[in-house]
């Protein structure tokens, strides 16, 4: 997330990998919304495949999936968020705005103070 003109992208690292960070974050809402990892895949602009990595690798990651799945379309299938998928989701999306907080520290505003608009050629 950009605020102003600082970055704050929080990750959660899981051996070479990343358990959780905003692009995951933006698919399990997607997944909530949509109800299939294919829709929140197509929501989002990213194939089936890259979709269903990220699913995986959340899962895997972590001690309780986050998302089930249901073989094939129709009532009751699809993909959901478990209860711990929603719990992971709201805690990251709760540290999500307190980072971005961290633009309205005097710390922060010391330092744009001192930031070019652009890299000197």
């Amino acid at each position: 997330m950009r605020v102003g003109p600082l970055k704050v992208k929080l990750q959660f690292a899981c051996g070479d990998g990343f358990a959780m960070g905003p692009g995951k974050a933006d698919l399990l809402d997607a997944i909530a919304a949509e109800g299939s990892i294919s829709a929140a895949g197509r929501a989002l602009g990213m194939s089936y495949r890259r979709a269903w990595l990220l699913v995986d690798e959340m899962n895997r990651c972590f001690t309780a999936p986050l998302v089930e799945t249901g073989r094939g379309g129709g009532q009751g299938r699809g993909a959901r968020l478990t209860g711990a998928g929603q719990d992971i989701l709201a805690a990251y999306r709760a540290l999500q705005a307190d980072a971005a907080a961290l633009a309205r520290n005097p710390a922060c505003d010391r330092l744009v103070a001192m930031l070019r608009h652009a890299p000197e050629s």
